[in-house]
């Protein structure tokens, strides 16, 4: 960026922080991130600044920072946390809600204002938040509500100071960019700032960091680690990069020998492939809590990059370690200060956070989202079947098969939950996933809900209000096949080498299916996951097609229902499976994996 001048975003621990910058990014503005304590000396060249959400509460749990930025003279825009800290800071009133609101909420603008000018009377927005302003700072003037938040957005009444409760920085609030424009450029006066191209940026950096090292890269065969393998080949050139793939054995079907194969099709060559499956499936016997399964599947990578150094005989003098970790990578791992850790990456365990602290672990998309990495595939001219595959997580199918132990199954708390209001038959299963609700890791229950598919549509907001007004509910499934959900069972269940079989079966077939029917390349995504839940096979399938444009956010993806009805004709055909499950949950509150 060529301007000394800025925009400052104080960072409070949002997931969505450097959402704010990629908005502003697109908006050609140049923009520096800070923690709340940042100095006011460092802020002497800002033109505004924009104070993100996060997980705490001003209330219970409020983050120190420099209470001199409201000193400096510059306008402010407050999201979430932001927009709490300056109500309170002004004499206005928190309390926490009532009811949780995560999700789309209609706003309703009130007041005209510059910072909402020429905004719809009525919009859709995304909240996300626990606590509420609940009294008007007396400085302050209401600009928008929602049904169930008088104070939405505010404004000072002098000075260029606005709250909003909402995130204009979300894809899913329909005028977010607009709002962002107004302030940037019409209250803080910014100029836009001429940028270099995304792959001449990405390249120049990778090659500064390398200096005259080699790269030894951690490849799994996905968009992130090609485009990173892409990069740091045409940076470096192939002699100075080494690949390494490891078949954990929750890959996905025959997946070992395609990334082969994808890699020889752009030009490289210079691929270790080492087999660890029974390593992998010996280290997780009997372990059932996500996050210690990502913890040991993070250490066991580990030790085959060892050995995979090892076998290859490299002098670690001479080599940095490589890897396509993407910026939802290092948010949810809990990477920035006050960021909330929602699930550990395998690219973030022990050594590994090491290196990329000391600047010894090239990362040349860590600032990227994946559409981002789409383009700079697209750029690169990769093959379009590499840049469009559905992303795939690190840990693999051991992350998309829920275990079960005796302690859990016998919850009884899970076993007598019932919603008297709710007239749907329903049932809360005894396993846990895990969810993001406020910035929040949350870790509860699926709700089970017979039903039927056509009022998928309400079925879906539903599922927001109950995951809002229910802590012991983070995700709301519904049962497409099988017989009541009363009938069937929860069981002890681990990772093994039959259900890692049954699901890869199972993955193959759904993907070919919505290859068939044109609607892969239509969603972000569909997860399959397996479940401890049945009668005569023991486990059910619940199936995640997802709606999204940067996975920070999105929906519940509705397929068509001829799409949906061929997939549960060729599984009933398998007899693998008691159940099949759908689930409605947006994000938030619920992540798009489950584990």
């Amino acid at each position: 960026m060529t301007t000394n001048k800025f925009i400052a975003i104080i960072d409070f621990g949002s997931q969505y922080t450097h959402l704010i910058s990629r908005r502003l990014k697109d908006l050609s503005v140049a923009y520096k991130i800070f923690p709340p304590t940042v100095s006011s000396n460092q802020l002497t060249k800002a033109q505004g600044l924009i104070l993100s959400g996060g997980p705490n509460s001003v209330i219970t749990n409020p983050i120190k920072y420099n209470d001199q930025i409201f000193k400096l003279n510059l306008p402010i825009l407050g999201l979430c946390y932001g927009h709490q800290l300056i109500s309170q800071i002004f004499g206005g009133q928190i309390t926490p809600s009532k009811i949780r609101e995560y999700g789309l909420a209609k706003l309703v603008i009130k007041k005209n204002n510059l910072l909402l000018k020429d905004l719809p009377k009525v919009s859709v927005v995304w909240m996300s938040h626990g606590d509420s302003v609940t009294k008007l700072p007396k400085d302050f003037t209401t600009l928008a509500s929602t049904t169930s938040l008088k104070q939405a957005a505010i404004v000072h009444k002098t000075k260029p100071i606005f709250g909003l409760q909402f995130h204009p920085e979300v894809h899913h609030t329909a005028y977010g960019l607009d709002i962002l424009t107004r302030f940037v450029f019409d209250i803080c006066k910014t100029k836009t700032n001429q940028q270099t191209s995304l792959v001449q940026e990405i390249l120049q950096e990778t090659i500064k960091q390398a200096k005259n090292k080699k790269v030894f890269l951690l490849a799994s065969g996905g968009i992130d680690s090609t485009v990173a393998l892409a990069i740091m080949s045409k940076a470096l050139g192939n002699n100075r990069v080494q690949a390494l793939h490891v078949d954990t054995g929750f890959m996905r079907q025959n997946e070992s020998l395609l990334v082969k194969r994808a890699l020889n099709k752009i030009g490289f060559n210079n691929l270790h492939i080492i087999q660890a499956k029974n390593l992998f499936l010996n280290k997780l016997k009997k372990i059932s809590e996500p996050e210690t399964k990502r913890q040991i599947i993070g250490q066991t990578f580990l030790q085959c990059v060892n050995l995979g150094i090892k076998n290859l005989k490299l002098n670690k003098k001479d080599w940095l370690l490589g890897q396509g970790t993407i910026y939802p990578d290092t948010i949810e791992s809990g990477g920035t200060k006050h960021a909330d850790k929602i699930k550990t990456h395998h690219n973030r365990i022990g050594l590994l956070a090491d290196l990329a602290a000391k600047g010894l672990l090239v990362e040349p998309l860590r600032k990227l989202y994946k559409d981002e990495v789409r383009q700079l595939g697209n750029d690169l001219k990769l093959p379009p079947e590499l840049i469009w595959t559905h992303p795939f997580p690190g840990p693999g199918l051991a992350v998309r098969i829920l275990c079960l132990n005796k302690k859990e199954l016998k919850n009884s708390a899970v076993n007598n939950f019932q919603l008297t209001k709710l007239k749907l038959k329903h049932r809360l299963l005894p396993i846990k996933s895990v969810g993001v609700q406020g910035d929040e890791r949350s870790y509860a229950h699926p709700l089970a809900l017979e039903g039927t598919y056509k009022n998928f549509i309400n079925y879906t907001k539903q599922a927001t209000k109950l995951a809002n007004q229910h802590p012991e509910i983070n995700r709301v499934i519904l049962k497409i096949f099988g017989p009541t959900i009363n009938l069937g069972q929860p069981y002890e269940a681990y990772l093994s080498a039959n259900r890692i079989k049954k699901l890869q079966i199972l993955d193959h077939l759904i993907s070919k299916i919505l290859k068939q029917a044109n609607v892969y390349y239509k969603i972000w995504q569909c997860p399959v996951i397996l479940i401890p839940f049945g009668q005569q096979y023991k486990d059910s399938l619940v199936l995640r097609p997802f709606a999204s444009k940067e996975a920070m956010t999105g929906q519940a993806y509705r397929l068509p229902a001829k799409t949906l009805s061929q997939i549960v004709k060729q599984i009933k055909k398998l007899k693998l499976v008691d159940y099949i499950f759908y689930d409605l949950t947006n994000k938030p509150p619920g992540t798009i994996e489950w584990e």
